[in-house]
């Protein structure tokens, strides 16, 4: 079940370049590439002839070349030459999607053409902003996307998945809590005051050894599948849950999952930081830790959905206090996904990241 009327990340923008590109999006087989001018253009990745998948195929000024019977296939999806022929078939067609570049990442809108509006693309505006140090990439999770936003928006796990990274126990246990709704977003902020830096933050050296700091989680949901996670440590009682965050550490860490099937999901991540934004060694050490973190994610997630597939349906889940966002979230789309059923939805405007 997913929101078809609205923008996915399909790709970085550095993974398509003059090659062609093939990804399943939305249960749907799609096909990117660049036209002449640079700007990129969708297919379904099928040629109408035969339904050869035209990745197969090879980019031909701004069309496609069919790999099997040389269709030319143009980048609004309408067949421009049969090379067998010279009547070109008024069925030999197929679905063009909008898709355009931002911030980094390829873009598609798997809905209605016409309802594609390039102002609600979503802001990750940190992952080319040049006073941020960013880093990113792609993790392939066999889980269902919402498994994922569940994951995020409940940041309780970290000191049990991720205590060799980001995480330490007083992060679930000591967490003051608070959860919003504005908009059609979730915001869910968490403190927690006067412990250890986790690991990952410790190892930036910003923190003396026995140092202790206050630590903050600051998570917004953004309909349909993505989550803007803003968290960092500052030494304790330097003024950190007042605003005051300079000597801190401040991460801000960008999700956005974009479903493959109803049980499988590309998982893009980018973080972006704003201390030795100079220094290629701490971008390496950024990556490598975060990245990390999220394969633990990963290997979670895949076992939560291989216990969800093989179980009875319907079994109920246990609720706790700490759920209230990732509930909301899930709520939130739901009725998106009701109204888009139902013909009465209207646009989301892109939310500005904290």
């Amino acid at each position: 079940m997913f929101l078809e009327n609205a923008w996915y990340a399909a790709a970085w923008s550095t993974e398509l370049k003059d090659n062609v590109f093939s990804r399943t999006i939305l249960n749907q087989p799609i096909l990117l590439f660049r036209k002449k001018d640079g700007t990129v253009a969708a297919l379904e990745d099928r040629c109408p002839h035969r339904s050869v998948p035209l990745s197969a195929g090879k980019v031909v000024g701004d069309e496609i070349r069919c790999a099997y019977h040389g269709l030319l296939i143009a980048s609004d999806g309408r067949c421009s030459r049969v090379p067998s022929q010279e009547r070109i078939p008024q069925a030999a067609r197929i679905r063009s999607y909008p898709a355009l570049e931002r911030h980094g990442f390829i873009w598609i809108w798997t809905g209605e053409a016409e309802r594609a509006d390039p102002a609600s693309v979503p802001i990750f505006f940190r992952m080319t902003d040049p006073d941020f140090a960013a880093t990113g990439g792609t993790k392939h999770v066999a889980a269902n996307f919402e498994l994922i936003t569940d994951n995020l928006m409940d940041l309780s796990h970290v000191g049990f998945v991720h205590g060799k990274t980001i995480g330490t126990t007083e992060m679930g246990e000591k967490g003051q809590i608070r959860v919003e709704r504005y908009g059609k977003g979730v915001r869910v902020t968490r403190w927690v005051l006067d412990v250890p830096p986790p690991p990952t933050h410790f190892k930036t050296g910003l923190f003396k050894p026995g140092e202790m700091v206050d630590r903050w989680q600051i998570i917004d949901f953004e309909p349909p599948s993505f989550v803007h996670i803003y968290v960092g440590s500052a030494p304790t009682g330097t003024g950190a849950p007042e605003g005051n965050r300079v000597g801190g550490l401040g991460l801000w860490i960008m999700n956005l999952m974009t479903p493959e099937t109803d049980t499988t999901s590309f998982y893009f991540w980018g973080v972006g930081r704003d201390f030795h934004t100079g220094n290629p060694q701490v971008t390496e050490f950024v990556h490598n830790e975060i990245s990390q973190a999220f394969d633990e994610d990963a290997e979670i997630l895949g076992l939560q959905q291989r216990a969800m597939s093989t179980s009875a349906k319907n079994i109920p889940w246990v609720d706790l206090a700490a759920d209230a966002g990732g509930l909301q979230s899930r709520r939130i789309l739901r009725a998106m996904i009701r109204e888009e059923k139902e013909g009465s939805n209207s646009p989301v405007k892109a939310a500005e990241p904290v």
